[in-house]
């Protein structure tokens, strides 16, 4: 009920049965929700979409995207009684080879599943993939806390990691790419903030070797078209 999700009688949902596979495809003034649920909850799909959006930064429409006024189409059904079926009861249960509760739940259809965990970082994921993954959060952190208030909320980061003995040693490049509004045209003044409030904060904490490292921000030069209004089919 705190979550929003109610039966369509008022009561508060049981939602420890229900199935979801949902999708998003989101282009210039538009956002597309579909995908298969089982449930007997009612979800606002308006609502979470027009937040999530909200949440984000795009709420204005000089930044390309407003959660206020763009159309938000849903487009969510009812998962499929045969993919249902699968999951109901486990090929083994239907064959008679378990009677173990946990081994009755069937695993649905089937899917691909690639990439392996490591010892790199705290988070078992591979050093590169880590910090490239911080950079964006501290990204999306300084522009909300106002510390570099020019920034919107589109942004990509990438980092290149040496490795010696199958371990990180040094980060070799750097790229943040980060939208921002047109009243700033000085290139400079948007690298040097990324490195004093993005890059260097990320780097340092972690320890990781970086003097040499190439730093690259807005490579391509101006951002201030983006997010949907810029790459159709951002999910």
């Amino acid at each position: 009920e705190a979550s929003g999700y109610v039966a369509p009688d008022g009561v508060p949902a049981k939602l420890d049965n229900v199935r979801c596979a949902v999708e998003t495809f989101v282009t210039t003034g538009t956002v597309i929700v579909a995908g298969e649920v089982r449930t007997e909850a009612y979800v606002d799909v308006q609502k979470v979409a027009r937040e999530t959006i909200r949440r984000i930064g795009y709420d204005r429409a000089k930044f390309g995207f407003d959660c206020d006024t763009c159309g938000v189409l849903n487009l969510i059904h009812e998962q499929s009684a045969d993919i249902a079926a699968g999951v109901d009861e486990s090929y083994d249960a239907q064959a008679g080879r378990t009677t173990d509760p946990i081994d009755e739940v069937g695993a649905g259809d089937q899917g691909m599943m690639f990439g392996y965990a490591c010892d790199e970082t705290p988070v078992l994921m591979p050093m590169p993939h880590y910090l490239a993954s911080r950079m964006a959060e501290r990204l999306a952190a300084v522009r909300k806390n106002g510390a570099v208030p020019y920034l919107r909320p589109d942004g990509k980061t990438q980092v290149t990691v040496r490795y010696e003995d199958d371990k990180p040693v040094e980060v070799t490049a750097v790229v943040v790419s980060t939208q921002h509004s047109d009243e700033v045209e000085d290139m400079g003044l948007i690298k040097a903030d990324m490195v004093d409030h993005v890059i260097a904060p990320v780097l340092n904490e972690v320890g990781i070797k970086w003097d040499n490292a190439d730093i690259y921000v807005n490579p391509t030069g101006r951002f201030v078209v983006g997010g949907p209004m810029g790459d159709t089919g951002l999910t």
